[in-house]
């Protein structure tokens, strides 16, 4: 279905190109498209570039939309398909550090190709004959796998002050190295990051961890100052020792790098979960009979609220993580959870990410997996009806049996399921007696 997908996606940008050029325009694919066709990899987006003006693409295509009218974007729709259409450019003046001041459409694509981030994502394909037009060194640096921003690196970066960030996330992604000059402005200008919008550097950190190569991603983020400035939580974890006796592999920093790694591609939680699971270890260290981390649970859970409040995100996402955070030393409790604990503790919302974070745990430190196998045992055994059984009792039954409503039903009911649970009572008239004797 996928690479069905794709090649429809292929086909309705071909089809945009022939249009524009049997009306007498220039166009070409151009971009992270090029850029993943050239290196074997499937895209995920078109785009298409242009000498028509945004009027005359609107005129060719009638049912599009504008997102970008006066950037001369136009986004050109095909049932469920999209693709950006954008008029050659050339681009004067940032002042926001965002958004060009003036723009001025162009007739050939060379300036077009001067005004983009990275050669690699500069290079122009015919789709029809293969020809590509490469005016900034693209396929060279695809070659030697460098990120090499076009022209003045500082320039580049003063333009977008995010380009900095996506430097990283695509030399993570492709195992490049980040060409020196390029390196040596981003960490120049590193600190400039903080005039960019939390939402943006949100989105752009979530992708380095989500990716395939978060350890990378973060590696570099360290070496060129980013991480301190972004997630100074993060940089924290660097020297932070830990008890060889269960973390033979060294600090903090060790620990959750080599969990990244262990991660490979991942959902946006269970990544967080990795990241900040030890996040209040920095704050609470302490030698005492040997060097204990007392609280780091509780603190990282604050550590975690903060740092996905401060990057805007949303309610549910800070529950999820925080949930991982807050859970992830309950593993080594499971050996003796009575049966109730137990089965709320496998009951958990996205237990498997709960699962997976502890199995990545493991593997980071000690490598002792004996709870995660015996919880997927426990896990393929345990029906759903005994791990989540039908409610013996509701409030409405112990209104109908007497009891005045009021809050202590929650509690009431509560101790009922922990029974049911426990599997010291079985039916409604074992779970009333037991009301009756907490009365």
């Amino acid at each position: 279905m996928r690479k069905s997908s794709e090649a429809d996606l292929r086909g309705h940008a071909s089809r945009i190109v022939f249009t524009l050029r049997e009306a007498g325009f220039q166009a070409y694919l151009v971009g992270g498209c090029v850029r993943d066709e050239l290196m074997g990899n499937a895209p995920k987006d078109y785009d298409v570039a242009t000498s028509a003006l945004p009027q005359q693409v609107l005129a060719l295509f009638p049912d599009s939309g504008t997102v970008g009218a006066h950037f001369g974007v136009v986004l050109v729709r095909a049932g469920r398909a999209q693709v950006e259409v954008a008029t050659f450019r050339s681009d004067a003046g940032y002042s926001d550090g965002r958004h060009p001041d003036a723009v001025s459409f162009e007739l050939t694509p060379r300036k077009d190709a001067l005004r983009r981030d990275f050669t690699i994502n500069a290079v122009f394909l015919d789709p029809f004959t293969g020809e590509v037009l490469d005016f900034v060194g693209g396929r060279n640096d695809m070659r030697d796998a460098v990120i090499r921003a076009i022209g003045d690196p500082r320039a580049r970066f003063e333009e977008d002050r995010l380009r900095m960030l996506r430097a990283v996330r695509f030399a993570a992604r492709f195992g490049f190295d980040i060409e020196p000059g390029t390196l040596h402005a981003i960490r120049e200008m590193r600190a400039l990051i903080h005039t960019v919008a939390a939402e943006r550097i949100r989105d752009e950190l979530f992708r380095i961890l989500t990716e395939g190569q978060a350890r990378r991603g973060f590696q570099l983020l360290d070496e060129c100052g980013l991480l301190a400035e972004i997630l100074p939580e993060v940089k924290a974890f660097q020297g932070v020792e830990q008890p060889p006796e269960f973390h033979p592999e060294g600090d903090v920093w060790t620990h959750v790098m080599l969990m990244l790694e262990q991660m490979g591609k991942a959902g946006t939680h269970l990544a967080l979960g990795v990241l900040l699971h030890d996040a209040g270890k920095p704050a609470t260290f302490r030698v005492a009979d040997r060097i204990r981390f007392d609280g780091h649970v509780e603190k990282g859970v604050e550590i975690a609220r903060g740092i996905l409040s401060r990057f805007r995100c949303s309610g549910d996402q800070m529950d999820s993580v925080t949930a991982l955070v807050a859970n992830h030393m309950r593993f080594m409790d499971v050996p003796k959870m009575k049966p109730s604990t137990l089965k709320r503790f496998l009951r958990l919302p996205d237990f498997e990410d709960h699962l997976e974070l502890h199995r990545l745990d493991c593997l980071s430190s000690n490598r002792d997996l004996r709870t995660y196998h015996h919880v997927r045992e426990i896990l393929g055994q345990m029906p759903a009806e005994v791990l989540r059984p039908e409610p013996l009792l509701t409030g409405r039954d112990l209104i109908e049996a007497g009891f005045p409503p009021g809050p202590q039903f929650k509690k009431v009911l509560r101790a009922v399921e922990d029974a049911q649970l426990d599997g010291s009572i079985r039916t409604k008239e074992e779970a009333l007696q037991l009301v009756r004797s907490l009365n």
